[in-house]
């Protein structure tokens, strides 16, 4: 299939089939938005902040407050491992957080699709020619004004909600508060980030998912590639069907001469029914045909003395019946008119019924 960057792209205008978009994903190909993945980061980052930052926040302020004053326990090595410690516990929550969420959104926009292709090594990316390509080319080039866009309308967001004349009062407000009111400064910004994020990833997941299905259409010769491997070739299809349908009406022509009678249209339908006189079982299809195939009948009942009745409205009717299948309770009494007399004829005869 030729679904890949080989393939003339103005060739490609088919949208991508099912089997199409699931080998792709079978590769590894799906579409991922790393804005919405930030968004979830940023987000859940800024939730663990406000929920554990008040308190873990208090103690490492307390172990700084000890360690810088010198009233603690006078181990100065104690007092930082303190300090570090208290730190690490104040942003462990923030980046645990950070790390589910990204893990989250990555395996929620792929469907949980975990593929080792992409982990593995590639000269590709490590070729100076094919980096300078990504980087300068039309398309590494469009990638960069759209993350200065980005930016500028994030970075335009929270320089609106950014309030300096706060910020200038706050130099002023004793030190106890000071972290408190810097603190709520930095929540609003960080809420006004993610509602600007959230818009930017809800346009890039739309035009990622729109460029993921731009690379996988498929040409013309794509789809019939595909048809051909799913459903088989279309031409061995039809001369496999032509060699049974052969085979089938050898089979037919081959069991009219053990037949009893050949009921005929006269000239369209010809149905040929086989009957045991000595068992109890009903009369049987062996053989049917219009046109073509029902002359041949004709021609074999005749060339083999199996008699031909002519009955219209009963050989259309036989005719629709399945070749083996046993004369249904609704025309028993008109085939059993038709047997009795092909008896009749062959009794002066002294031959045997079939």
């Amino acid at each position: 299939m030729s679904g890949g960057e080989g393939a003339d792209a103005e060739d490609r205008t088919e949208a991508p089939t099912e089997r199409r978009i699931e080998r792709a994903r079978s590769e590894g190909q799906v579409p991922l938005s790393r804005d919405a993945v930030g968004l979830a980061t940023l987000l859940c980052a800024t939730l663990a902040g406000m929920l554990a930052l008040p308190a873990a926040g208090a103690d490492w302020t307390r172990a700084l407050r000890l360690a810088l004053s010198g009233t603690g326990s006078g181990v100065a090595g104690a007092e930082s491992l303190a300090v570090l410690r208290a730190g690490l516990l104040t942003v462990l929550p923030v980046m645990s957080a950070a790390a589910v969420a990204a893990v989250a959104a990555t395996m929620l926009q792929t469907g949980g699709l975990l593929h080792g292709k992409a982990l593995a090594p590639s000269l590709s990316r490590i070729n100076p020619l094919s980096g300078f390509k990504r980087v300068f080319g039309l398309k590494g080039v469009a990638e960069v004004f759209r993350g200065l866009a980005k930016m500028a309308f994030v970075g335009a967001v929270v320089w609106h909600v950014l309030d300096f004349d706060a910020l200038q009062a706050a130099l002023h407000r004793p030190a106890d508060g000071l972290l408190g009111h810097f603190g709520a400064a930095l929540l609003r910004l960080l809420l006004a980030a993610c509602a600007a994020l959230a818009v930017v990833a809800a346009a890039d997941v739309a035009w990622v998912r729109w460029q993921h299905l731009r690379q996988l259409r498929m040409s013309r010769e794509d789809l019939r590639q595909e048809t051909r491997e799913s459903e088989g070739d279309p031409h061995v299809k039809a001369r496999l069907r032509r060699l049974r349908e052969t085979r089938s009406r050898r089979r037919m022509l081959a069991a009219v001469p053990k037949a009893a009678v050949v009921v005929t249209n006269p000239t369209h339908y010809a149905v040929a029914l086989a009957y045991d006189q000595g068992q109890a079982a009903p009369p049987r299809v062996v053989a049917k045909g219009v046109d073509a195939v029902a002359a041949r009948i004709r021609e074999a009942a005749a060339e083999h003395g199996v008699p031909i009745v002519p009955s219209p409205p009963l050989a259309r009717a036989l005719w629709r019946l399945e070749l083996d299948a046993e004369i249904p309770a609704e025309h028993w009494h008109a085939v059993a008119e038709i047997i009795a007399y092909v008896l009749r004829l062959r009794r002066p005869r002294g031959g045997s019924t079939r």
